[in-house]
């Protein structure tokens, strides 16, 4: 619930900084975050520490050696080695739990204003010690509540010897991982973390309970974690590998270009250096399919941007007699020619066997192939002959409109 509520606020205050144009001045929100952190934060013990020793202080079990209000019990300690009994609380115990609940509104509306922004104050860290306030405070309750009443149903077997049967320390434990479980939606990477970081195997059961409990709650409330729900908001171009597509349209009807438009290809045989320069002045494609000519559109290969630039820029630099006349080769034998500059073999960086798929691809498996092959775009042919090309943007505008979305939404600069 606490992880639910933190990733509503979360998108609730940086949907509002976005409409404010507040992120306009990142500088003046630091320092006004900074300064108010500094007058509250000041006189709480609990937010004025180090976070990452509030965590090992709530992480901890109460003994001989443990000088804090929270370990403040009315306690006799006659011997070191003995096992801790439930105690009474003693003043020092409530006045840590109200000082602990303050920190823990405090750390919650901290963590949503400094997430929200983009300030480098990372989000395990303080999910953690949200997570460790909440479960110390519920692991002091439940261990008075034990103590106050040691004959009820649920505490009459383990507490009736009078032994430490509820240790605080690992309540603290299992909340840290369930906001953390919370807010990131980590399943069996979070019991890692926690077994790694308190080293007992004795815990990874609460650990695990713990750790699907929020997952469960947490897909109940809303289905998208902070990082996929961050992704959708600032429309990042990510294809979910969780969502399902279940629209019936064909590769033909989100390729580009449309029917009667002009594609921009290269020739294997017949295009000048100067025109393949001008193709890449006009264009800001990633890439260029190879074509036997403009006539036939029979697909050759495919060859990157990148790659296309860097060699013409080293043959002009190393090999004589290259110009803007020169032939741009994408074969092996050269076309019969008389006279003129010697041409430019690029053979070696043409992908001979680029992805490609017919007019008729579902959409389904097109989308699918992008999510599982990380594909940035992919071609369409019909018995051989190029038909148009499909992108990662292409996608996801077709994706958003068959949702109802706005295509625009996603941004890919």
């Amino acid at each position: 619930m606490v992880a639910t509520l933190f990733i509503k606020a979360n998108l609730y205050w940086c949907r509002y900084r976005k409409v404010s144009k507040l992120g306009q001045y990142p500088v003046t929100e630091v320092l006004v975050v900074a300064v108010v952190t500094a007058v509250i934060a000041y006189p709480n013990p609990y937010t004025r520490m180090n976070t990452s020793q509030l965590i090992f202080l709530l992480f901890s079990q109460c003994g001989v050696s443990n000088s804090d209000n929270l370990c403040d019990y009315n306690r006799n300690f006659t011997d070191v080695n003995s096992a801790i009994e439930i105690a009474a609380a003693g003043p020092g115990v409530y006045k840590a739990v109200w000082l602990l609940v303050l920190a823990l509104v405090f750390k919650l509306v901290a963590t949503i204003f400094t997430f929200g922004f983009k300030a480098p104050c990372g989000l395990f860290i303080p999910s953690l010690c949200l997570g460790a306030i909440m479960g110390r405070i519920v692991g002091i309750g439940m261990e008075q509540l034990a103590y106050n009443y040691p004959h009820i149903w649920l505490f009459s077997g383990e507490c009736s010897t009078g032994d430490d049967c509820i240790t605080p320390g690992l309540y603290a434990m299992v909340g840290a991982a369930a906001v953390l479980g919370g807010v990131t939606r980590m399943t069996v990477s979070l019991v890692v973390i926690m077994f790694e970081l308190t080293g007992g195997v004795r815990y990874i059961v609460p650990l695990m309970a713990a750790a699907m409990a929020s997952k469960w709650v947490g897909d109940a409330l809303g289905r998208q974690g902070i990082y996929d729900a961050h992704i959708e908001l600032n429309g990042y171009p990510f294809l979910d590998s969780k969502e399902e597509f279940a629209h019936t349209s064909l590769a033909a009807d989100v390729m580009q270009p449309k029917h009667n438009e002009p594609l921009s290809v290269l020739t294997q045989d017949s295009m000048t250096v100067d025109d393949v320069e001008t193709l890449l002045k006009e264009t800001e494609h990633n890439g260029f399919p190879v074509v036997v000519s403009r006539e036939s559109q029979y697909l050759v290969g495919f060859v990157l941007r990148r790659d296309l630039n860097l060699a013409i820029a080293n043959a002009k630099r190393t090999l004589e007699g290259i110009c803007g006349q020169s032939l741009v080769l994408f074969v092996n034998s050269a076309p019969p020619q008389a006279t003129g500059p010697p041409p430019l073999k690029l053979k070696k960086i043409l992908d001979m066997a680029p992805i490609t798929m017919t007019d008729q691809t579902p959409m389904e498996t097109v989308v699918d192939m992008f999510r599982k092959l990380g594909l940035r775009q992919t071609l369409v042919t019909h018995n051989g002959r190029l038909l148009g090309v499909i992108t990662k943007k292409d996608v996801l505008r077709h994706v958003k409109q068959m949702d109802n979305e706005d295509p625009n939404s996603v941004l890919f600069n």
